[in-house]
């Protein structure tokens, strides 16, 4: 799509935050184009959790509720990606990977992060499945079964800590430094620690084989991997900005309000909060709308006092 139309805002990326954030706007009759790539990070999951009001609700359902609602409060909805985006004077030039261009006064950057997981042969083709990586999102589901944290860094622990709350049988393997007061409550915990690495993940009837770089096998339900966030900064290094980087991944820098160092453009979701579940997503995105439109409402007010 292409419109020589200014319009108030640009959102990139149509899962919880970048929804939340249209609706929020369009409820404030302002003009929104939501730009959906159509790959939100949990696509893998069966169903999202902690969702009040929505429990359990398939992910692709629920983003097709907020469209649907977006959509009800005047909000264009348009496939593709963004392939580029500029600052032009006092507003920005973006455009599709179809060459088409959009302009706009404010851009909202909610397209999500991309989980980086660790290199162990065929991890990744049960991942969102039976390949998890956190308590509260899939955890009651997992339940009593039999779960193996395949560890890579100190955070493994506590994943095996978290994990023992809701599994009598957790095992944690990987060769990481744990401290003794860690290892402690591991014990206590009745978490098995075995001091050596996951190389291999594959299909045993219907749960899952691990096999361990000294050539032992343990059979599981559940895998456990802590996986590390990363976002896309290339929209946003176009601006000017910078990302920030930690040991739980890479993000765009923001205010609790997503309100970026860069004039004019937001983030929200897990662009900015990787480790955001889908409710703190759509929240931060909710949070962005509203400061957005009450700056354009600034903004506005401004010009018409100027022109007087």
């Amino acid at each position: 799509m292409s419109s020589h139309d200014l319009v108030d805002v640009v959102v990139v990326g149509a899962g919880a935050a970048g929804l939340a954030a249209a609706v929020a706007l369009g409820r404030s009759l302002r003009s929104v184009i939501v730009i959906d790539a159509g790959q939100p990070r949990n696509r893998y999951a069966h169903a999202a959790h902690n969702v009040l009001g929505q429990e359990g609700i398939a992910p692709a359902e629920l983003l097709e509720k907020g469209r649907a609602e977006a959509r009800s409060y005047g909000v264009t909805i348009a496939p593709g990606r963004v392939a580029k985006v500029e600052r032009t004077g006092s507003t920005f030039a973006i455009t599709l990977d179809d060459a088409s261009l959009l302009h706009s006064r404010r851009i909202i950057l909610a397209h999500g992060a991309v989980d980086d997981l660790p290199e162990v042969e065929g991890l990744s083709d049960f991942w969102g499945t039976k390949v998890l990586h956190c308590a509260y999102c899939h955890g009651f589901e997992a339940r009593d079964s039999e779960i193996v944290v395949v560890g890579t860094s100190p955070m493994a622990a506590h994943q095996a800590l978290m994990f023992s709350q809701l599994s009598k049988t957790v095992s944690l393997v990987g060769t990481i430094d744990i401290d003794e007061q860690t290892s402690e409550r591991l014990d206590s915990a009745g978490v098995k620690v075995l001091g050596t690495n996951a190389v291999r993940v594959s299909a045993e009837g219907d749960g899952l084989s691990v096999e361990l770089s000294e050539g032992d096998h343990l059979s599981c339900d559940n895998i456990v991997v802590a996986s590390r966030p990363l976002v896309d900064g290339t929209l946003y290094t176009q601006l000017g900005g910078q990302m920030e980087e930690n040991p739980m991944g890479r993000f765009i820098p923001g205010t609790q309000t997503g309100r970026t160092p860069i004039e004019g453009v937001w983030a929200a979701g897990n662009a900015q909060a990787p480790m955001a579940m889908v409710y703190g997503s759509a929240a931060q995105g909710v949070m962005a709308g509203a400061e957005i439109n009450f700056d354009l409402i600034l903004e506005d007010i401004s010009v018409a006092s100027a022109q007087n």
